[in-house]
């Protein structure tokens, strides 16, 4: 009898987590049909011709005459290849300029002792509180003070810095033994070589995140490039989006832009897919103390 209720708990056992496992995976199915059908939409959209895509009174889920014009008409209408280009010295420059501002910035508030560091970390936090459109007014006044609209050190200079990713290499440097740091010392080790040959190659995964996000950051940039550049040469592929809607085919040519966002995306998710692993690892290692 006893063997019998012990079998029949271990059956029902087995069936709860059956059960268990199929809702789980039937909702992470639902999640990732409702995350990546904007995707779909966005590649259907693009081969699709122009004259499909307005005839249609209900939009439809397939074409059954894929056309690759609207790629064609993407970098035709537009100089979008030299908006390609320029995105990616806009990236790069960006990116390299902040990695070494904000490792400098976290090391000197995580090991270096000087007079009311704790305030004055305390206060650049407080920087995170002011809203993104008081800072782009103010960058904006300074920039064209300055005579720099429509330069890449214009498009550049107000993006080398981020109080965030100071505060989250910050909190990785901080988990870094103090002992190290004082044999380090001991054995005439300099605070740069400390930097470079301990500290950088041990949150090596949170320094790859922060990269990766501030690539995204900078390839998606949209309002800042639309404010402070009106000349083409170094328009973004943001303001390329744009002036198809605007200027290629006018305001209806809806299967020209999102060909052209195709092109631009897919960088984007190479990358991420990637990298993915790296991300996430360097996100759980900035939000985790000792």
């Amino acid at each position: 009898m006893s063997n019998m209720t012990q079998e029949q708990e271990h059956r029902a056992f087995v069936r709860g987590q059956r059960i268990r496992t199929a809702v789980i995976y039937t909702l992470l199915t639902l999640w990732a049909f409702i995350v990546l059908f904007p995707f779909y939409w966005m590649v259907l959209t693009s081969i699709k011709s122009y004259s499909a895509y307005n005839a249609e009174y209900v939009p439809q889920l397939y074409t059954l005459a894929p056309t690759m014009q609207n790629y064609v008409d993407a970098f035709t209408a537009v100089p979008l290849a030299r908006y390609f280009m320029n995105t990616v010295i806009f990236t790069s420059v960006t990116t390299a300029l902040m990695l070494v501002v904000i490792v400098l910035a976290a090391f000197a508030f995580s090991r270096l002792d000087f007079a009311g560091r704790g305030l004055l970390f305390t206060a650049f936090l407080s920087l995170m509180m002011i809203p993104n459109e008081l800072v782009i007014i103010t960058n904006f006044v300074t920039i064209t003070n300055w005579g720099l609209r429509n330069t890449f050190t214009g498009l550049i200079l107000p993006s080398v810095t981020s109080v965030f990713y100071i505060y989250l290499l910050k909190e990785n440097f901080d988990q870094i033994p103090d002992d190290l740091y004082k044999a380090a010392k001991v054995d005439g080790c300099s605070d740069f070589k400390y930097l470079t040959n301990v500290m950088i190659p041990i949150c090596r995964p949170t320094i790859v995140t922060v990269v990766l996000l501030k690539v995204i950051e900078c390839w998606n940039s949209y309002v800042w490039p639309r404010l402070i550049t009106d000349n083409q040469l170094y328009f973004l592929v943001s303001n390329g989006i744009q002036e198809i809607r605007e200027n290629g085919f006018g305001r209806e040519n809806v299967p020209a832009m999102m060909a052209a966002v195709v092109v631009i995306s897919v960088p984007l998710i190479v990358m991420f897919l990637i990298f993915r692993k790296k991300i996430m690892e360097g996100v759980s290692r900035g939000g985790t103390k000792g």
